[in-house]
């Protein structure tokens, strides 16, 4: 009988372990059936999110390429704000790219790829730089001739003026190579596939930086006035200083008699802190390639701003983050961008009054009541509104967000006040600070209204790349506050802040805002601008 039953309980031992390995091989199966499953839901969720067919929100399956002003020959997990910037987070613009704008980009990558660092014909065309032959004027340049962006000034100023470069390289047929010594490599993904825009270190003429200003032999502007240049006398390269204190025929580079010297040149070094676009409208030949390219004129810079600038990874995870944590729940957003210029920059109670003033009278802060106002009972269903302001002071933001945290305001809206950072003074050329103001810009381009700055560079990135017409803050004369204290601009194109006095074929005297109806002067300031036709 201890037997049988011994048998008896081995039997049921294996039985029960044979039970538990079923159960266990069961239990794995549908863990494996149901990961399989919520990966496929993963997959899908993602492609509803990147494919714009999908989503009611997304108009066409080429809001994610913008009409064709974008390539999709890039990998797009190596930048993320390259295709996403455009359908996640931003309405869609209503300027589309015209039809001869896109193959053109088309075509500029193709060169740029043939003729960029480390080709053969980049080599070939370096090599010739080590040569001191004045006389190109019977040789024969090739296809491939290069213009090069050396890094100056605040990053403002260096991505107005890496888009005015890259546009006059797009006209003349040349490639635009950027001075990498800086840190434009942490802030942008490479804009052209296949190929970098990165200028390799060896380079052989930038060991002589330090000397390229007015008094530099090759600079155009200088040999020109001595008559040092001309159709049998070419130089290898040529210097090009388009900064705010160049002179008149440093500014006429963009000529038509000046290109036909220039454009022998297979080697140019540019120098700017200015957007020197507007210019380029004076000469008759780009004007006919402009007009084809830009029809709408006014968005030159909102057009290649999107096409050349995009985040890098590090960056649009800035943005992202921000966007969501503190604007996407908003039904509307406001950007504030505020920049004094001011040996002792801070805070301003006259800057701060303008702000308030500005918005206020443009309905776009609500007022704040009265005593008796304040009794009325507001029954609407309040809206929500954030405001972004970006400000190396974070006084004008704590004073606003005091002002609508206190009191109610006439609307009833929810108004909440955000500032990303506020970091005293400028810190050009310090990788963390870039960062944050390139983050900055694209938040505030992703607003629906915004205020800037008179002359900020910052600002007019900001709202240019968003497609937006601003709200400009007159330049205070004193500490009193302007009146009226803003004006709304008819154009989202960036200000050309020191522009030549006369146009190509103008007499010396004669207004460069009324050489052509679009080129005009800024809301602003004294420099020129360019609008679409009345």
């Amino acid at each position: 009988m201890y037997h049988k039953f011994q048998i008896s309980g081995e039997v049921i031992k294996a039985s029960g372990l044979k039970t538990k390995i079923l159960i266990t091989v069961f239990v794995f199966s549908c863990l494996l059936i149901l990961s399989v499953m919520l990966l496929s839901f993963s997959n899908n969720f993602n492609n509803q999110l990147l494919d714009p067919s999908i989503n009611d929100e997304f108009e066409t399956s080429g809001d994610k390429l913008i009409g064709g002003l974008l390539t999709a020959d890039f990998d797009e997990g190596s930048c993320l704000s390259r295709y996403h910037k455009t359908f996640w987070y931003r309405k869609p613009s209503p300027y589309k790219p015209s039809e001869y704008l896109v193959p053109k980009l088309r075509s500029y990558e193709k060169l740029h790829k043939r003729c960029g660092p480390g080709t053969k014909a980049y080599k070939k065309a370096t090599k010739n730089l080590s040569h001191d032959n004045k006389n190109y004027a019977n040789e024969s340049v090739g296809e491939c001739r290069y213009v090069v962006w050396i890094a100056d000034y605040g990053l403002g100023n260096r991505m107005l003026t890496l888009a005015s470069v890259f546009l006059y390289a797009l006209l003349t047929d040349r490639i635009i190579l950027i001075d990498n010594r800086k840190d434009l490599g942490d802030l942008l993904c490479e804009p052209f596939p296949g190929t970098s825009w990165l200028l390799p270190l060896d380079f052989p003429l930038m060991k002589y930086t330090y000397r390229y200003n007015k008094e530099y032999s090759r600079c155009y502007g200088t040999m020109s006035e001595k008559r040092a240049i001309n159709s049998t006398s070419i130089p290898p390269h040529l210097y090009l200083h388009i900064l705010h204190d160049s002179r008149d025929s440093d500014k006429m580079f963009f000529c038509q008699k000046d290109q036909d010297l220039i454009n022998k040149v297979p080697w140019l070094i540019v120098r700017a802190n200015v957007y020197f676009v507007p210019s380029l409208w004076f000469n008759p030949t780009f004007q006919t390639e402009l007009t084809k390219l830009f029809p709408q004129k006014e968005t030159v810079f909102h057009h290649l701003a999107r096409y050349l600038f995009h985040p890098t990874n590090q960056v649009w995870s800035i943005v992202t983050r921000y966007y969501h944590a503190h604007l996407s729940k908003a039904e509307e957003r406001l950007g504030i961008q505020i920049r004094v210029f001011r040996d002792q920059g801070g805070y301003y109670q006259n800057v701060m009054d303008q702000i308030v003033s500005c918005t206020q009278r443009e309905k776009l802060l609500p007022e704040l009541p009265t005593q008796e106002e304040a009794k009325v009972n507001i029954s609407n269903i309040p809206k929500r509104k954030a405001v972004l302001v970006t400000s190396l002071s974070p006084e004008y933001s704590k004073k606003l967000k005091n002002m609508f945290s206190e009191r109610s305001n006439l609307t009833g809206e929810i108004i909440k006040v955000y500032q990303p950072s506020g970091e005293r003074y400028q810190q050009t050329d310090s990788k963390i600070h870039d960062q944050k103001a390139l983050a900055e810009m694209y938040l505030l381009s992703l607003t629906d209204n915004i205020v800037t700055s008179a002359r900020s560079t910052f600002g007019y990135v900001a709202y240019s790349l968003g497609g937006l017409k601003p709200w400009l803050l007159y330049m205070p004369n004193d500490r009193t506050v302007p009146d009226p204290p803003c004006v709304r601009s008819t154009s989202m194109e960036p200000c050309f802040l020191t522009p030549p006095s006369h146009g190509c074929e103008a007499e010396w005297g004669t207004d460069s805002g009324k050489i052509v109806p679009y080129v005009r002067h800024c809301e602003d300031i004294y420099g020129l601008k360019v609008y679409d036709e009345l």
